[in-house]
């Protein structure tokens, strides 16, 4: 079988043309920004390739803190009342302020105290009791509760005796959702209630729950908790206090994946390990850059930050480069792509120009 030279020549250009309009970028383009040990020193840490180029390090879809940090919540204090709350009030020796009779005991026909009586906060903060009237009671605590009452019943009585306690919290509550056993409304009582508490009350997380991405939003703001991150780095995510109205979510893993496609020899969608996925595993977890049709010179991160799309260029010929790729690490819904070699594009372009002739021109120079 005899080719021509015109024959090669001419599929040689029109591969160079096509190869040209549907490249990978080009490593020196200045939207392409090479991982360098500057890009992962420039802020001191493994997450700090996307620092470097003038985004955050903290993925966008978070506000307001860093990776390891816990944000600002209500400082620890006596439990102030709210509108729903529903108050047992006893006034000793006056039984008939609450309706109660005298319970007898039976064995010396003494009497105890009589049963407190329910009184509910309406709406307004206001409770209305007998002979005290109307008192807003909504934002004072247990005891500013008691001396206010009292000091209306000193009026009518001589040195009232007054008891104040809740009988159910219904005033402050915090919202659970997402990867817990029992998602839904959870109240604060007297004892204040950390995130962990919260997260317990409600069953725990489930087996699909990413630690490293609670998130509890407050005033407006979504703040990110990283509890992996705070144990880690000595902070117990035990001091983070919860306010009323917080809403707290436990995302599944599902949500935090990192693509790997091109020229890898599993391409795939990958879940991050509690937040955690580095360059170098990433590509380990899809088989590796493939030895045919891959250029380990083009290895890619395609990155949305608030400022734009970003791309990342790893140069994983030399040997070093698989430090660099372990210390870059990836953010949910990364990209990685890998280009394929030019002689993998020249190769391609070729078969979709003359389907089976080049390997019937291969065939043929190579039989006897």
């Amino acid at each position: 079988m005899h080719i021509s030279i015109s024959l090669l020549l001419l599929p040689l250009c029109l591969a160079g043309c096509a190869a040209d309009l549907h490249r990978a970028p080009a490593p020196g383009e200045p939207d392409v920004i090479p991982i360098t040990e500057e890009l992962l020193a420039a802020r001191g840490g493994p997450a700090a390739a996307g620092a470097a180029a003038g985004s955050t390090a903290m993925p966008p879809s978070t506000v307001g803190l860093a990776a390891d940090s816990l944000p600002a919540g209500p400082v620890a204090g006596p439990y102030r009342l709210g509108a729903g709350d529903v108050l047992a009030i006893t006034v000793w020796d006056h039984p008939e302020l609450t309706g109660a009779v005298a319970r007898d005991q039976g064995g010396d026909g003494g009497a105890l105290g009589p049963p407190a009586a329910s009184f509910v906060i309406d709406q307004d903060g206001m409770l209305e009791f007998p002979f005290a009237g109307k008192l807003h009671l909504a934002g004072h605590t247990r005891e500013q509760a008691r001396s206010l009452l009292a000091a209306r019943l000193a009026r009518y009585f001589r040195a009232p005796r007054v008891t104040v306690s809740v009988q159910a919290y219904r005033s402050q509550r915090v919202y659970l959702d997402g990867e817990v056993k029992a998602p839904g409304l959870l109240a604060i009582n007297d004892i204040p209630m950390t995130l962990l508490e919260a997260i317990n009350r409600a069953g725990g997380m489930l087996p699909g729950a990413d630690q490293s991405r609670i998130t509890v939003e407050r005033g407006g703001q979504r703040h990110r908790v990283d509890l992996v991150a705070a144990l880690r780095g000595g902070r117990h995510p035990a001091a983070l206090l919860l306010a009323d109205g917080d809403i707290v979510r436990v995302p599944p893993r599902d949500e935090s994946k990192v693509f790997v496609g091109g020229e890898v020899l599993a391409p795939r969608a990958l879940t991050m390990h509690d937040g955690r996925l580095t360059l170098n595993e990433a590509l380990g977890e899809a088989g590796g850059i493939s030895p045919q049709s891959g250029d380990a010179g083009q290895v890619y991160v395609v990155r949305h930050t608030p400022q734009g799309a970003r791309v990342y260029r790893l140069d994983a010929r030399p040997a070093r480069a698989m430090a660099l790729a372990e210390q870059f690490e990836l953010w949910p819904r990364d990209v990685v792509y890998v280009a394929a070699s030019p002689l993998a594009n020249w190769h391609r372009t070729i078969s979709q120009l003359f389907p089976g002739e080049l390997s019937s021109a291969v065939g043929a120079t190579t039989r006897p």
